[in-house]
């Protein structure tokens, strides 16, 4: 972790949508330091021009009730295509001290932010541009072995192999047609039927009517469904799979799981996206991943994690941005991938 005595001022910067704010954390999660979540809310007609910009001037650095009100920070960690003009203007309003941070091809260039965050998938590259097979996100395998030297009791009577089934839902690209759930349930069933151990979560984004299959899946084969009592058994879920079920509308859950070096079985619902498959093609050709079928398949293989990685190209990015404005370093101690 890193030192407590730095007085750094990190934020965090987007428009509140989760995946994004949930992707920045993991960097200052990483990078050992507290983070202010700073939420912007962009109206027309400078809603309309975004992410080329400008912010409204009622939201400017300084004007009351600003998002970005002052002190202005040391480090600014911005996702979400909404936040790049906001992120611009925090640079020119700290003269240039604050070093910024964007997660994704923020469509305006490699120029937007002094460090910038890409999947391989997108087209983006510069010298100032890391670009990584998978996104970085909040699970490491130190959480994995810390959930596995103490199991979540509420997982301890499932059966081996044991199935951590992570269901997303809607979203711009993907839909869960009917005929859809009734696919993944019977693919499921089959599996159950084995008697393999189901671990099932939903998302917010899950159908009512898939949520509901779900939970009646795990209850009549004695598994285990996540109703959002008791703490979150997300990272349990991971820790304990032999096999992981994930659907295909998060880039993000397939990335999470692959830190456990588990085989992913990936259903695709109605819809996709040409990005998908590139991401799908090239976790194939490390072994990653599987089409689900309503069989278990595939091998353990090294452990994807791309977190450390984009952490330690910031930190060392942030220390020389540090010693251009002659200020100190300042010390890490990054998990390694």
């Amino acid at each position: 972790m890193l030192r407590k005595d730095t007085g750094l001022i990190t934020w965090v910067l987007t428009d509140g949508k989760a995946g994004d704010e949930l992707q920045a954390l993991s960097i200052t999660e990483a990078l050992g330091l507290p983070a202010e979540i700073r939420r912007i809310k962009p109206r027309p007609p400078f809603s309309w021009f975004m992410p080329w910009g400008p912010i409204d001037p009622r939201e400017r650095t300084g004007s009351p009730g600003s998002p970005l009100a002052p002190p202005l920070p040391d480090l600014l960690v911005a996702s979400g295509r909404r936040a790049v003009a906001y992120l611009r203007h925090v640079k020119r309003a700290s003269g240039g001290h604050t070093y910024t941070v964007f997660l994704k091809d923020p469509r305006t260039g490699p120029k937007t932010a002094d460090f910038i965050w890409s999947p391989d998938y997108d087209r983006l590259r510069g010298p100032n541009v890391l670009n990584t097979l998978t996104p970085p996100h909040r699970i490491s395998a130190r959480k994995l072995e810390a959930a596995r030297a103490q199991p979540d009791p509420r997982l301890a009577h499932l059966p081996h192999p044991r199935i951590a089934v992570l269901a997303g839902g809607n979203s711009r690209h993907h839909r869960f047609l009917d005929e859809d759930t009734a696919r993944f349930i019977r693919h499921l069933t089959a599996v159950a039927e084995t008697g393999a151990g189901l671990m099932g979560t939903a998302s917010r984004r899950t159908p009512p009517a898939l949520r509901a299959a779900l939970m009646a899946l795990t209850a009549k084969h004695g598994g285990f469904f996540w109703d959002g009592t008791g703490g979150n058994p997300y990272g349990d879920l991971l820790a304990q799979a032999d096999f992981v079920v994930a659907t295909a509308d998060s880039f993000n859950m397939i990335g999470e799981a692959a830190v456990t070096g588990r085989p992913i079985l990936v259903f695709e619902p109605s819809g996709g996206h040409p990005k998908l498959d590139v991401y799908m093609r090239d976790l194939k050709a490390h072994g990653v991943v599987h089409p689900f079928e309503g069989r278990l398949e595939g091998q353990p293989y090294e452990p994807l994690n791309s977190t450390p990685k984009v952490a330690e190209a910031i930190a060392e990015g942030l220390n020389r941005h540090r010693r251009a404005l002659g200020l100190p370093d300042i010390a890490f101690s990054l998990e390694t991938p």
